[in-house]
């Protein structure tokens, strides 16, 4: 489990660069500078949850363990909340749907959710 979760979270980390340097470079004229500000506000919360999951994969190494009910639970919710969130910024910053604004707060839900998941997992 730490290997796939380690390997998601470079790959997430390497898309992050990738779309920030998209965000930096591609999108200048062609979205408003708001909507360049979504864009970036996602690409630097997959950042942070990118981190995140490594932090579970390396938690999982660190105590020699394959799995932990919590730890699986963080990394789902991180990842998902990485694609709601992330994935719901981008697309409204892309189209100007307005459609895709609320399914951001969902994301939040799902990064809430993991960080209980990761917290739970130290104390029980």
């Amino acid at each position: 489990m730490a290997k796939l979760i380690m390997l998601i979270a470079g790959l997430s980390g390497g898309l992050s660069v990738i779309l920030g340097a998209f965000a930096a470079h591609g999108l200048k004229k062609k979205i408003s500078s708001e909507m360049q500000s979504v864009f970036r506000t996602g690409v630097d919360y997959q950042f942070y949850h990118t981190f995140a999951l490594a932090m579970v994969g390396l938690s999982l190494i660190a105590q020699g363990i394959e799995q932990s009910m919590y730890l699986t639970w963080a990394s789902v919710c991180f990842g998902v909340g990485i694609i709601l969130f992330s994935g719901s910024l981008y697309l409204l910053a892309l189209t100007q749907k307005k459609i895709f604004g609320p399914i951001t707060p969902l994301g939040g839900l799902f990064f809430i959710l993991g960080w209980v998941f990761f917290s739970l997992h130290w104390v029980f």
